[in-house]
């Protein structure tokens, strides 16, 4: 527990966190020492309910905690949506109830922003170890068709049995395990941010996500099975995950890079597969995490020397026409003008870049060694994802291949952040390493 202490003396918001076997019953402590005199109101889906939420009741009960009634989400498949926002909103502006929500990403992140918007703390119980954003500083809400991120304040208080976390549906501590390895090549887009001056790394958030990160993910398989041990390790490393962000407030840059924002556009796009459903972030990022590792496998076989500068200057467009080419990418989408704000946000000079590359060429043989620590090759990080039962082809989530070769542009469209597409792309390589995917032999070879 060093790091989860040490993450917590750094957090902004979150005051309490305990995770071990059988600690269930260490509910009722916490919220007393936490939130003295008040009232509780549990908020779950009916699932949560039924698995964990009518023992915390009962927890609560005989600690003599006062409680309003339980308000508990029937819908048989959620998504953090604005409309589930409005109604606890209004359910919680008839109460000064402290909420304890009793879930994983979905009630996590509307019980968050609910609690932000009328003013008050709250405390999770976590169901499952299947994603980084209990104790992040944001909620990652879909608002008019938009995946945005809205600043508000994490739990003050965290709860993780893994006797409890082991009951989660496999898929879930899977789709966790995938989550956690996007560390990996998101630690490495802020490795490149940093050395070419964009944005430069914060030691302290970055040390919490990445110091361990890879003995967390040794054990796929112990993960899937449920072992404590292997279980500890995940849910820990994904605590660290939002813990980094309550240290750096200013985005969610330590936790995700271009492996996020395939998802982010899929979600956005309102993609769903066959059985009508949308795979989860997890499994999303899983694919993302492959695509992005395999174009960091392309960018340390390359040649960068050999990078004609001037090449790349003549086939970079003037803002203007970058806007206006994301215009008419996303006409008729929900979010026409994002990737327009969104690329100005990021947009820099042909002098700049010129700059820029040269600043990136004279540092390679610096900036190459951190990489190479950095990262996973790409059939290692196949044969982990596959072992603990996530997603290691497009189609293994229902995604064409095709749809996902012509995602690459617009990924990277829809976020300011600087990240391994954006490298390609200015460098004149993002062609050559998705044909090096997507072509003869590629991992994911289109016919």
């Amino acid at each position: 527990m060093d790091r989860i202490k040490l993450a917590l003396e750094n957090a902004t918001y979150t005051k309490a966190i305990c995770i071990g076997q059988g600690i269930l019953g260490e509910t009722a402590r916490i919220f007393k020492e936490q939130f003295p005199g008040k009232r509780a109101i549990i908020i779950a889906c009916k699932r949560t309910y039924d698995i964990e939420g009518k023992d915390i009741a009962e927890i609560l009960r005989n600690a003599c905690i006062e409680q309003d009634a339980p308000y508990i989400f029937d819908e048989p498949e959620m998504h953090a949506e604005w409309k589930y926002i409005d109604r606890l909103d209004a359910i919680l502006k008839t109460t000064d109830a402290i909420p304890i929500a009793i879930g994983s990403g979905t009630i996590n992140d509307i019980t968050k922003l609910s609690s932000y918007h009328t003013n008050r703390p709250y405390m999770i119980v976590a169901t499952a170890a299947s994603m980084d954003g209990y104790v992040a500083f944001g909620a990652s809400i879909t608002k008019d068709g938009a995946k945005t991120t809205f600043p508000c304040a994490s739990p003050q208080a965290v709860i993780a049995d893994i006797d409890v976390l082991a009951t989660a549906p496999q898929k879930m501590t899977a789709s966790g395990y995938a989550d956690l390895f996007a560390k990996v090549p998101a630690g490495a887009d802020w490795i490149l941010a940093d050395a070419l001056g964009i944005e430069p790394i914060d030691p302290v958030a970055f040390s919490i996500v990445q110091d361990g990160l890879h003995d967390a993910l040794s054990d796929p398989a112990g993960a899937r099975d449920g072992n404590p041990k292997a279980l500890r390790g995940l849910i820990e490393g994904l605590m660290l995950g939002g813990f980094a962000m309550q240290a750096y407030p200013k985005s969610s840059r330590p936790a995700s890079g271009a492996d996020h924002q395939f998802s982010h556009l899929l979600n956005m796009e309102h993609f769903v597969m066959h059985n009508g459903q949308a795979p989860s972030h997890g499994f999303q990022v899983s694919i993302g995490t492959l695509l992005s590792l395999s174009f960091y496998e392309s960018l340390l076989e390359t040649d960068v020397n050999s990078i004609d500068i001037e090449k790349c200057i003549q086939a970079w467009p003037d803002l203007a026409t970058q806007e206006q080419q994301a215009l008419k990418m996303f006409e008729g989408t929900d979010f026409p003008t994002l990737g327009a704000t969104e690329i100005k946000a990021k947009y820099i000079s042909s002098d700049a870049l010129r700059e820029q590359l040269q600043l990136f060429k004279d540092k390679w043989d610096e900036t190459r060694p951190r990489l190479k620590r950095q990262l996973v090759p790409v059939a290692e990080a196949v044969k982990r994802l596959r072992t603990v039962g996530a997603p290691t082809t497009p189609e293994d989530i229902d995604l064409p291949r095709t749809r996902l070769r012509n995602s690459i542009i617009p990924a990277l469209s829809i976020r300011r952040r600087f990240t391994i597409l954006d490298l390609g792309l200015r460098t004149c390589q993002l062609d050559r390493w998705t044909d090096h995917l997507f072509g003869k032999g590629g991992l994911w070879e289109i016919n």
